[in-house]
């Protein structure tokens, strides 16, 4: 219940560390935002990213929250800051030596030059838990795979490296993906014509966060002609209108729905008003942080 209190406070005051990010996004893709920050209002008004493709490029793209319930293998991360603030962002369990890693956004862990987090969970499966469960019903994050760059560099230009991996606990001596399953992970170079569903839990209207929202298209990769450096590489979903929550949401292909699960080749960064959201495909470098996040034993609780 206090937990719940202090996340409606936190949605009423915002938060000060993400709006210093947005604005430093803003000289990159004027009106984008760090999809991360749930407790915020949502996007103003403004032009689209520079240099991104017209509006309607993806025609086919479905937006809608997920007609299937909840999604096992993915599910919601939130975090606790100082003061009793909460920080809620997507992810997905992935197959990993130890069982127990998931990926999401850098951003979702912390900003450069901010505080991290002091605890985090994670809840596969995430339906209307309500975040004063979160204790009961989530994984605790135990450790951080960061990128160098990601933690000694500045927004935007730090955006390339907006991909993290995390290491859970056990739960009565049982890991995560024992629990779950898990989702497989592909690196860059990324194929862009094919149909993808990018998944998370959009947090801010007309959302509320506690059920899994979709988009559904066929993505545009983007290049050196089409953007900013910091954009470059990144695949664009367009008409897509999931909103902050969703960021280190699984960009899915192959999924399968008996198992709930499918190869992860991008997670949630960033997004613009107009209904563009860019997902963050994983350079071969990932594979490092992915394997060390797989070493690292995870405590049983």
């Amino acid at each position: 219940m206090r937990m719940a209190r202090r996340h409606r406070r936190a949605q009423r005051e915002g938060m000060d560390k993400i709006r210093a990010v947005i604005a430093a996004v803003l000289t990159v893709a004027t009106s984008a935002a760090l999809l991360g920050a749930a407790p915020l209002t949502g996007p103003g008004t403004g032009p689209a990213l520079p240099g991104a493709p017209a509006a309607g490029r993806a025609a086919g793209t479905v937006q809608a929250p997920w007609p299937h319930g909840a999604v096992r293998t993915v599910g919601k991360l939130i975090g606790t800051y100082p003061g009793g603030q909460l920080l809620t962002c997507s992810g997905a369990v992935v197959d990993a030596p130890n069982g127990s890693v998931v990926v999401t956004a850098a951003h979702c862990v912390h900003n450069p030059g901010e505080p991290r987090w002091e605890r985090a969970w994670f809840v596969p499966g995430y339906h209307r838990h309500g975040t004063g469960s979160v204790v009961r019903s989530g994984w605790q994050v135990t450790s951080v795979q960061l990128e160098p760059d990601w933690r000694r560099g500045r927004l935007p230009q730090a955006l390339l490296h907006d991909y993290a991996f995390l290491t859970v606990e056990k739960k009565d001596g049982r890991t995560i993906q024992e629990h779950v399953g898990a989702n497989r992970l592909d690196f860059a170079p990324v194929d862009p014509a094919e149909r993808t569903v990018a998944l998370g839990y959009p947090a801010t209207g007309p959302y509320d966060g506690e059920t899994l929202g979709h988009c559904t298209g066929v993505p545009t990769l983007l290049t050196a002609r089409d953007t900013r450096p910091p954009n470059t590489g990144g695949l664009l979903m367009e008409s897509c209108d999931l909103t902050r929550g969703s960021s280190g949401g699984p960009w899915l292909r192959d999924y399968d729905p008996r198992s709930q699960s499918g190869t992860v080749v991008a997670v949630v960064s960033v997004g613009d008003d107009r209904g563009r959201v860019l997902g963050r495909p994983f350079p071969a470098g990932a594979r490092r942080l992915l394997a060390a996040a797989g070493r690292v034993p995870a405590p049983s609780r």
